[in-house]
């Protein structure tokens, strides 16, 4: 008999346990983004976001190895939703299209992701604090080196290709992640630091990113 006021087939709820550990790791990645957008990353302490808190710094490493990880959360949880659209889109997509629907489609998933974590608001001021940060960028930029490899296995594997012997997986997402460095950078020094400002302008450059590689520059 069915239980009164249970879902069938919705995963089970976190226990007590579990429920605590996640509400006590997004506080910290909370206050710790208040702090680095406020204070600049190199202003900003492990013991600072611990003490706000009310944790001990060995609670706060039992959740992150790092500042820098804690900084970059946000960033690697929009990372995985754009993997799992991936996985998604449809077979018959050429490889590039493929890529483009994945991160514009799955845009507002991630705002909605993001948003139950942190403001959004409070997410693209810390994102300008990456871009501006050389430590932080780095870690930014090896991360996304790492991501290009991800989904470049990804688009072999949908399309039955051996990544290490064809390289136009690799060659595509090097491609491709230069579009999205360039769109993150032209966003940055610009003058409207909304979320809809970066999709709008990552959409643009997207568009282009097939003629720009194809196309007889000399005639356009």
């Amino acid at each position: 008999m069915e239980t009164v006021g249970t879902v069938v087939g919705a995963p089970p709820r976190p226990g007590l346990r579990e429920r605590k550990k996640q509400r006590t790791r997004d506080a910290l990645v909370r206050t710790a983004l208040e702090l680095i957008a406020t204070r600049g990353y190199e202003g900003t302490t492990v013991d600072d976001i611990a003490e706000a808190v009310d944790v001990s710094q060995r609670t706060f490493f039992r959740y992150f190895a790092s500042k820098e990880e804690v900084a970059l959360f946000v960033p690697r949880l929009a990372e995985s939703h754009v993997v799992d659209a991936v996985h998604r889109r449809p077979p018959d997509e050429v490889p590039l299209e493929a890529l483009r629907r994945a991160v514009l489609d799955s845009w507002d998933g991630i705002t909605e992701a993001v948003e139950r974590l942190v403001p959004l608001e409070l997410h693209m001021r810390v994102y300008r604090v990456i871009e501006s940060t050389p430590a932080l960028l780095a870690a930014h930029l090896r991360r996304a080196t790492e991501l290009e490899e991800e989904l470049a296995r990804i688009i072999a594997e949908r399309e039955g290709l051996d990544v290490d012997a064809d390289p136009r997986p690799r060659i595509l997402l090097a491609a491709f992640g230069g579009v999205v460095r360039v769109a993150e950078r032209q966003w940055s020094t610009g003058d409207d630091f909304g979320v809809d400002a970066m999709r709008e302008l990552l959409a643009t450059y997207l568009d282009h990113l097939g003629p720009a590689l194809a196309g007889n520059w000399r005639t356009e």
